[in-house]
């Protein structure tokens, strides 16, 4: 019955969501002969800056050349509304940083939520595709973040809903929804998650394969990851990239628990070319050795030598 399930979903993704996937690929030229695209997620620089008492968004002209600084050539940023663009669009173009993908969060399991969440992610694609926006990732809300609280049935028929909604919406303009997800929705045999990639329209909703949330979440499962791969692959618009080293997030982007070189064969076996998203946070128990613009360094060169 199991192998029955996977075969059948195998052959649901790949029929009906190979022909949707974003041409905005990361494996795709940068311009430059033989190089490849790399992103990084803002976040990742929040949390490096956060641990040097500074402030990202102080002077985001100074950060943002920092940024630069790295060598990766694309930008995601957290967006909540279209004047955050506003302000961050003349600064890519300022240090020739592109920005293919914004990340959006969203509330869509309540009614009312869902309807205002539709609302502002409609806006925002509509101000982000003139700027090279391609793909929006979206992580709905849970009930409380850091709460073990669990949405109901009628409640994650709700979300679903909701995404395929946001999803056809964002191809009006020529914007591609990746579902995202944290550990959260990996609780009771990962009920939420599956429901979002079973229940919405591959067509409509692609995935953001978020490789160490699924990690963890499955309780530290390389098994687990690999089978979403295998699950739904040919969903997978953009990969967030994240290492850790027994469990706690590394400094840098490198060797560790998740076997990446795995990761970038099977995505090849899939035939797939994803937006890959740096994404090397650090927590209390990271190692602290470097600044940011340092690590991301290396965290590009390792990306380059595994995906090349």
């Amino acid at each position: 019955m199991i192998q029955n399930r996977r075969s059948f979903l195998g052959a649901l993704t790949s029929l009906a969501a190979a022909s949707f996937l974003p041409d905005a690929s990361a494996w795709a030229s940068n311009g430059a002969a033989g190089k490849l695209h790399f992103a990084s997620n803002e976040y990742s620089w929040i949390t490096f800056y956060e641990r040097q008492q500074r402030d990202w968004f102080a002077d985001l002209d100074a950060s943002i050349g920092e940024f630069a600084k790295s060598g990766i050539a694309g930008y995601e940023p957290s967006v909540t509304n279209v004047e955050q663009l506003h302000q961050l669009a003349p600064l890519l173009k300022k240090y020739k940083i592109e920005m293919r993908s914004v990340y959006v969060g969203c509330t869509l399991h309540k009614e009312r939520e869902g309807v205002e969440s539709l609302k502002q992610v409609t806006a925002i694609a509509k101000a982000a595709a003139p700027l090279g926006v391609k793909i929006i990732v979206t992580n709905p809300s849970p009930i409380r973040w850091g709460g073990e609280e669990d949405k109901t049935d009628a409640e994650l028929s709700l979300q679903a809903g909701y995404l395929n909604k946001m999803g056809a919406e964002l191809q009006k303009h020529g914007i591609t929804l990746a579902y995202h997800n944290h550990d959260i929705e990996m609780r009771r045999a990962a009920r939420e998650f599956h429901h979002m990639m079973v229940a919405t329209d591959p067509r409509l909703v692609s995935l953001c394969l978020e490789a160490h949330w699924l990690y963890r979440g499955s309780g530290n499962s390389q098994l687990a990851l690999f089978d979403v791969m295998r699950l739904y692959g040919n969903r997978i618009a953009e990969v967030h990239l994240r290492q850790s080293k027994n469990g706690t997030w590394s400094e840098t982007f490198g060797e560790g628990d998740i076997d990446y070189t795995r990761l970038a064969k099977e995505l090849l076996a899939l035939k797939v070319r994803p937006h890959l998203v740096l994404e090397q946070c650090v927590e209390e128990q990271t190692p602290n050795t470097m600044g940011a613009v340092e690590a991301h360094q290396l965290d590009l060169q390792y990306a380059q030598r595994i995906f090349g």
